[in-house]
């Protein structure tokens, strides 16, 4: 007895304004993920059911947020971002340590981390600020934006959360971008290009001797020259690149990869996991990644470009853009091209916070491909 006719679930699909194409890549790449996760720690079947404990409530998450008419998220992003503002705060004074970081707030029957819902909520402001008028925007939106941005990475940055604030920073520079602002200083694009690279140089300088702290410059300097401490700061990056480039063309094999079964891969489960990708299954297992996180990449844009109006072109974009970053900033840290920060691989790492964020991300994307924007606020 079929208790539910096609018709009926596709009306049931469609009520839940539901990107078909992205939310089976999505799903394909979190099959992907789980598979690797439950090799990388070793058969734990703890592991694997927690974390689809945690894929269940990101994608209620996303099922939720895709309700949302991205006119609402525009309409109510000042009172957004001063509640994320008032979250940030709060942490500095009563926020909860671990690791010698205060990013946490405890309320007892759960603990959170603000920064984490600021991946989407500055790319929300953002895009409202800017697209309040045509495009490209007005020296008042862009300076708007700016200083909400710079609050924002100064509060995060003070908890000390460096690697997250740039990239939340980011997140917001990338709306700037979209909307098709200009950096011209001098009229002479030779003395333009020189000004902002001096201007970079005396920034680095600055950070270099007044703002990073120790660790920070630490990290730094492993990039350069990791083999300098192998068995301390540099550890992490050379037992990455040993199980990378172990790997070869097929890899070793789900449960066989030695640096990560053997305990020599730190995080091996968490921010490292891409190494385990490559060692176990090879070349031909990153490759399938890529394809799967390209056509990811590919179907957010193009629901982001085709949308009606402004603000949900940049913020989809945007959105779309960051989820990229994520993904390079990653694997160019397992791989020793960039310092190693606290930043997982999106949909395959384990952990529960970044992943509930992400999926709300895809949620407002769903949202500005199904929901039709009021005819006002098309432009």
């Amino acid at each position: 007895m079929n208790f539910f006719s096609i018709e009926q679930i596709r009306h049931f699909w469609r009520y839940f304004k539901m990107d078909t194409p992205l939310f089976l890549l999505i799903m394909a790449l979190s099959g992907f993920g789980l598979v690797v996760l439950y090799s990388a720690s070793a058969g734990s079947i703890s592991t694997l059911y927690k974390q689809i404990f945690h894929f269940a409530l990101a994608i209620s998450a996303m099922l939720i947020i895709a309700q949302i008419p991205p006119y609402l998220l525009r309409r109510f992003s000042p009172f957004l971002m001063l509640f994320g503002i008032f979250l940030l705060t709060l942490v500095l004074f009563f926020g909860s340590s671990s690791g010698g970081a205060q990013r946490w707030l405890d309320l007892g029957f759960i603990r959170f981390q603000p920064s984490e819902i600021m991946k989407v909520i500055v790319p929300i402001a953002i895009a409202s600020i800017l697209s309040d008028k045509t495009l490209p925007p007005k020296p008042l939106p862009i300076f708007l934006s700016i200083v909400s941005i710079a609050t924002i990475v100064l509060l995060i940055a003070r908890q000390p959360d460096l690697g997250t604030s740039l990239l939340i920073g980011a997140s917001g520079v990338y709306v700037l971008f979209f909307s098709g602002i200009r950096i011209q200083i001098l009229r002479n694009t030779w003395l333009n290009l020189s000004l902002i690279s001096s201007l970079i140089v005396a920034g680095g300088y600055i950070a270099w001797n007044y703002l990073l702290m120790a660790y920070q410059k630490k990290r730094i300097m492993t990039l350069i020259d990791p083999s300098s401490d192998p068995l301390g700061s540099g550890y992490h990056i050379l037992q990455s690149k040993i199980a990378i480039g172990s790997g070869g063309i097929f890899g070793k094999g789900l449960e066989q990869g030695s640096q990560s079964q053997l305990n020599f891969l730190p995080e091996h489960a968490t921010d490292f996991i891409f190494s385990v990708v490559a060692e176990e299954l090879g070349f031909l297992g990153v490759l399938f990644l890529f394809l799967l996180y390209g056509l990811i990449i590919y179907r957010a844009f193009v629901i982001s470009f085709q949308s009606e109006d402004n603000f949900s072109k940049l913020l989809g974009a945007s959105l779309t853009l960051t989820f990229f970053t994520y993904i390079f900033v990653n694997i160019g840290m397992v791989s020793g091209l960039l310092p190693v920060v606290g930043v997982p691989l999106p949909l395959i790492s384990y952990g529960g916070s970044s992943l509930i964020t992400l999926m709300a991300s895809f949620g407002i994307i769903m949202a500005i491909r199904k929901h039709k924007s009021p005819r006002y606020l098309q432009q």
